[in-house]
C-alpha cells in the first residue's frame, strides 16, 4: 500500500502527538475539519485538547505558539498558505528567531507552510517564502521533497529546539507517493544525491527536485548527458559541503527554485559556489527559477511561469555546450 506525502505528514503529528505529551497542534480549521488539506484529519478525535482550532489571525497564533514554547510546550502550528504567514512575520522573525539569542532560553516551534504552486491557485495562495526566513538568524528553514523526508523531517523539526519553518509543497501533497516511510537516516541540514551524474550538477529543492530529474533522464536519454542531482532538504542551514563535493565532480552547475529570481537560495548557492569553489568551475553557473511576476491563475500561464523539465533542459544544453 502506498503513502502519500500528505499521509506522511500526517502520520509524523500523530506520532509525535503519541510520543511526546508537549506537542500540540494548532492552526484554522484544522480540529473536526481535518485543516485545508486534511493533514490533520482524525488526529482532534484521538487527542482531544491537542489539536486546536485558531482564530483566523496569523499572527495571534504564533504569539500563542511562542509563549507556549517557552513555557516548555513542542507547537506546531499550520498555515493554511504558506503566502499567509506574512501576517505572523514580525512573531516569527523578531520573537521566535531572536528569542534564544536575547534570553538563552529556546523556542521549540515548528511553522508548517504549505507552499509553492498548483494549476488555478494564483498569486496569494502559491508563493514559496523559505528565502525570507532563510534571511534571519536564529531560523531553521526545512524543504522535503520526498515522502521519506516529509514523515522525518517534521519528526526532528518538532525535536529541535530551534524554532524551524517546515515548507511543505502542496503540489506534492497527493500526487508524490511511496511505499513506506522509511528513509535513509539523513539528519537536517545535509544534502542528498538524488541522482549520480558526472557532466553536470542540478542543485535543487522541494518540488524542483523531480521537476531536475524528468529533465536530466531526458537528457540522458537525448543526449547521453549524465546529470547530477542534489536535493537541499535544508536551506538553512546549507549543506554546501554535499554541493561544492558535487561541482568539483562535474565542473558545472544549475541551481533551480520556483521562488521568485530576486535574490534567495539559488542567489545563495551559486554565490557560494562561486566564493568557495571557483576553481572548480568548468563554466559560468547558471540558476533557474519562477518568472519574476506574480503567480499567474491559469493553468497554461503557471506552467509557464515556473521551471519545467522543458526549461531545465534548455538551461542545461547552454550550460553543457559552455
Amino acid at each position: 500500500m502506498s503513502i502519500t506525502y500528505v499521509d506522511a505528514i500526517r502520520e509524523a503529528q500523530e506520532k509525535l502527538l503519541k510520543d511526546d505529551p508537549r506537542v500540540f497542534l494548532y492552526g484554522q480549521d484544522i480540529a473536526n475539519f481535518g485543516g485545508a488539506f486534511k493533514a490533520t484529519k482524525g488526529l482532534a478525535e484521538a487527542y482531544p485538547g491537542r489539536v486546536l482550532d485558531s482564530p483566523i489571525s496569523e499572527d495571534a497564533m504564533v504569539g500563542m505558539a511562542i509563549g507556549a514554547a517557552v513555557d516548555g510546550m513542542r507547537p506546531i502550528i499550520e498555515m493554511q498558505f504558506a503566502d499567509f504567514s506574512s501576517v505572523a512575520f514580525n512573531q516569527i522573525v523578531n520573537q521566535a528567531g531572536t528569542h534564544y539569542y536575547r534570553t538563552g532560553v529556546p523556542v521549540p516551534i515548528t511553522v508548517r507552510l504549505p507552499s509553492g504552486g498548483t494549476p488555478g491557485s494564483g498569486p496569494f495562495h502559491s508563493q514559496s517564502m523559505e528565502a525570507i526566513y532563510a534571511h534571519y538568524p536564529g531560523i531553521v528553514v526545512v524543504t522535503p521533497a520526498t515522502v521519506s523526508d516529509a514523515y522525518h523531517m517534521l519528526i526532528q523539526a518538532v525535536e529541535l529546539d530551534d524554532p524551524v519553518v517546515y515548507c511543505e509543497h502542496k503540489f506534492l501533497y497527493r500526487w508524490l507517493k511511496a511505499n513506506s516511510i522509511n528513509g535513509d537516516g539523513l539528519p537536517l541540514g545535509r544534502a542528498r544525491i538524488t541522482r549520480p551524474g558526472k557532466h553536470a550538477t542540478i542543485v535543487a529543492y522541494s518540488a524542483m527536485v523531480h521537476e531536475a530529474v524528468r529533465a536530466a533522464d531526458r537528457l540522458k536519454v537525448e543526449s547521453g548527458w549524465d546529470i547530477e542531482v542534489v536535493d537541499l532538504r535544508t536551506v538553512k542551514p546549507l549543506d554546501m559541503d554535499t554541493v561544492l563535493a558535487s561541482v568539483a565532480r562535474t565542473g558545472r552547475l544549475l541551481a533551480l527554485g520556483e521562488a521568485f529570481p530576486w535574490g534567495g537560495v539559488t542567489a545563495e548557492v551559486v554565490s557560494r559556489v562561486v566564493t568557495e569553489g571557483f576553481h572548480l568551475l568548468d563554466a559560468p553557473p547558471k540558476r533557474l527559477n519562477s518568472r519574476d511576476t506574480p503567480v499567474p491563475y491559469h493553468p497554461n500561464l503557471w506552467a509557464a511561469h515556473r521551471p519545467t523539465p522543458e526549461t531545465i533542459c534548455l538551461a542545461m544544453r547552454e550550460l553543457l555546450s559552455f
